[in-house]
């Protein structure tokens, strides 16, 4: 399995966000190839992270590109600093 991991900070608006990322993102996320999870959080103040996890490494870079894009085109004005983005191989689970 691989694992993308975007940390989001200033969020203006964790709750819309939240939403929007229910209703659009995570419908598309489901149709890239290997899926098996995602996970979008509340950190707190501001900060909002998203993991998504994949039987391989293309559907993880694939799922980079998709938010990417999802992110300018249905979110840039709550999530208006670039996310910090780490992906690689899952190597413990439970």
């Amino acid at each position: 399995m691989y694992a993308a991991v975007r940390r989001y900070e200033g969020v203006t608006d964790p709750a819309e966000a939240g939403r929007r990322v229910a209703e659009g993102f995570v419908p598309l996320l489901r149709q890239v190839p290997g899926f098996v999870a995602y996970y979008w959080v509340d950190a707190g103040d501001g900060v909002m992270v998203s993991t998504s996890v994949f039987e391989d490494q293309a559907g993880a870079e694939e799922s980079i590109q998709t938010a990417t894009e999802f992110v300018r085109d249905n979110l840039a004005s709550l999530l208006p600093n670039p996310p910090q983005v780490t992906a690689g191989q899952v190597v413990a689970a439970g």
